[in-house]
């Protein structure tokens, strides 16, 4: 590699090209920092065939502009609504949408790195999501601003750990799972093995790429951590579990952030009857119809699967590894105590909570190379309020509803009890009460307990396993939900900063002064407003009398305050344990069922295994839902988290 600092031109000498970058905006002369946007990555031959590995290049290739996203409904991405930002303080990105270019990937590193001095490799896998906030997804990309890495590897210099990132887009949507027998003989023609999985195809080429390609770049190939949220996440999950994976990994371990896993893909015949389905007001049956259908009209075709069981890509028995089968025959019983509601959690935390004296486990061993290619170790959480993702139709069920659909889903009066009293869901149930228990019942099936499972999973086959949990309030929300660790983590969405975007709502005759920018290195005291309740006068205040999210149309004080001290105690926190797990090293202290918490009011810091059931519903779990099953538990919320009126 021969760098231009100058002009950012990197000369690539296995690929024979030049690559014309830019600097990013946050590099300063002290941490340059440099970006090579759109590079692609692979070709897609045809609609619905694997992608080809790209290995030529012109001699020059312009790498200053975000390449073309895969084709997707004109809206908001889920993440920017989960954060609740407003139309203003979303950065105005337009992407170009085209199904065959959309394999691309962005490069974000540190200037000054070469093949004689690479550094890890962080590749991130974004989520998707449908306009149902509930099925398979088709929204979403990469190059979104939300995960643009230039705060995070400007993190790993200043901290003596460099880091380089790579984002990349993938085919979504029908484009990136369409699956039936007519398109796997088609497939199995042209020389592809399995149907299906185009996008975690995309996502395996896209680190095929990376490994042959990114130490011109200063990147090391061989020490590639791959790190994903929500649906992207699952998707790392699949990959660990795939047969490429025992064949020939591509990377040394993984982080999984909120991940919505599919306990059951469908096979061929099942995905191909739902592809039928939803593609009947279009009419199109046969392979070359498929493909003749326009994009546009493909957009709003949603899926309720996000991978295929084909045969081919995952590896044998992957279910059984992973997820445990039901235990039904044995008695459903449920707990005496329920947990603490964590959607209330944060005003009602416990006041003589412990607090990590050390939050850098910098003296601990390095992490070991395993010598077995599907043991990666691992590095996995969830956010309290994940399930804020399906809080509108939650909201539109009504209790005696709920019963009934339950009831008729379990099939069982014992089975449906054993989950309506564990969380105190009745016919009787109260509105607002009754979409807490609906969302608890669903981050569980969904979120909480899958993740629980698949770190068991990892346990039983060795791998080295880091649990986190975050707690810790969004800074627009007021509440951890969905997506709000990515705040932290990326550090690319500004603090508030009006009374209309603020976390906390005031009365009409008092102001909120500003709160720094986000990217805001220290922070002084001073400027926090004085209204701020200690933990003592929240513990004595009416929980009732406080509410959460935007939503909330009550006066005062109704939301807990993420200041400045609080938003980068956690932001460096969850940073530095990122970097340092990529790196290889221990980002914490993980012996005797240990976890890490952020969150809430800016505690982090290592905790017992104790903690960790304190804080989730671990008892549930181990009650009533494992004993169901996962294929019913995971059939009960996706019913409930689809709404009423969107049965499945």
């Amino acid at each position: 590699m021969i760098l231009d600092r100058s002009h950012v031109i990197l000369h690539h000498s296995l690929l024979g090209t030049t690559f014309r970058g830019i600097d990013h905006p946050i590099s300063t002369t002290d941490v340059p920092i440099h970006q090579f946007r759109g590079i692609k990555y692979a070709s897609v031959p045809a609609r619905f065939r694997q992608s080809k590995l790209v290995v030529s290049y012109p001699s020059v290739v312009d790498a200053t502009r975000y390449g073309p996203i895969c084709p997707q409904p004109d809206r908001k991405s889920f993440e920017e609504e989960l954060i609740g930002l407003s139309d203003s303080d979303i950065p105005r990105q337009i992407f170009k949408k085209d199904e065959f270019e959309c394999l691309n990937l962005n490069i974000t590193c540190p200037a000054g790195h070469h093949r004689d001095s690479p550094i890890p490799v962080m590749v991130w896998i974004h989520g998707v999501i449908d306009a149902h906030m509930s099925r398979g997804g088709n929204r979403g990309c990469g190059s979104s601003w939300i995960y643009d890495g230039g705060a995070l590897v400007r993190k790993s210099v200043c901290i003596g750990l460099p880091i380089m990132m790579v984002t990349i887009n993938f085919r979504i949507g029908v484009f990136g799972v369409a699956a039936n027998m007519h398109l796997a003989e088609d497939n199995r023609v042209a020389g592809d093995e399995g149907v299906g999985n185009y996008g975690l195809r995309d996502q395996r080429q896209a680190l095929e790429w990376v490994n042959r390609f990114i130490v011109d770049f200063g990147g090391d190939p061989s020490n590639v951590t791959l790190f994903g949220h929500s649906s992207g996440a699952a998707d790392i999950v699949a990959h660990m579990y795939s047969n490429a994976n025992l064949t020939r990994p591509l990377f040394a371990r993984a982080i999984v952030q909120s991940a919505i896993i599919e306990h059951h893909p469908p096979e061929p015949h099942s995905a191909g009857w739902q592809l039928s389905r939803a593609l009947a007001p279009l009419h199109a049956s046969s392979v070359a119809q498929l493909r003749a259908i326009s994009p546009e009209a493909l957009v709003n075709i949603n899926l309720p699967f996000r991978a295929v069981d084909d045969g081919i890509f995952f590896r044998k028995g992957f279910k059984d590894l992973l997820f445990p089968s039901s235990e039904s025959e044995e008695s459903v019983r449920a707990p005496v105590d329920r947990t603490l509601n964590p959607l209330r959690y944060a005003i009602r935390k416990s006041k003589n909570k412990s607090r990590s004296p050390h939050p850098m486990s910098s003296h601990l061993p390095a992490v070991p190379h395993t010598s077995t290619p599907s043991l990666q170790p691992l590095l996995i959480g969830d956010c309290a309020c994940d399930s804020s993702l399906w809080s509108q139709p939650a909201r539109q069920w009504v209790a005696p509803a709920v019963v009934r659909r339950i009831r008729a889903i379990c099939q069982s009066i014992t089975k449906s009890s054993a989950l309506l009293n564990a969380y105190e869901i009745g016919s009787h149930t109260f509105t607002e009460d009754l979409t807490e228990r609906l969302l608890e019942l669903v981050e569980d099936a969904r979120i909480v307990w899958p993740t629980e499972c698949v770190v068991q999973a990892a346990h039983r086959a060795g791998r080295q396993v880091w649990r986190y949990i975050f707690d810790q309030e969004g800074p627009t929300q007021g509440m951890p939900h969905h997506a709000a660790d990515l705040v932290y983590l990326f550090d690319n969405v500004p603090l508030p900063l009006s009374r209309s975007s603020s976390p906390t709502v005031f009365d009409d005759d008092e102001s909120f002064p500003s709160l720094p920018s986000s990217r805001s290195t220290s922070a002084d005291v001073s400027d926090i407003p004085d209204k701020i309740c200690s933990i003592d006068e929240l513990d004595l205040m009416d929980i009732d009398k406080f509410a959460y999210g935007s939503d909330s149309s009550c006066s005062g004080w109704t939301q807990p305050v993420v200041d400045e001290l609080m938003y980068a105690r956690v932001r460096d926190a969850i940073q530095e344990r990122w970097i340092t797990f990529a790196h290889g090293e221990r980002p914490w202290d993980n012996s005797h069922g240990k976890v890490y918490v952020f969150g809430p009011e800016g505690e982090t810091g290592e905790r017992s295994a104790g903690i960790f059931s304190g804080r989730r519903r671990q008892k549930i779990w181990e009650d009533v839902l494992k004993p169901l099953g996962m294929t019913l538990v995971q059939k009960v919320a996706q019913e409930l988290s689809n709404g009423p009126g969107l049965p499945r």
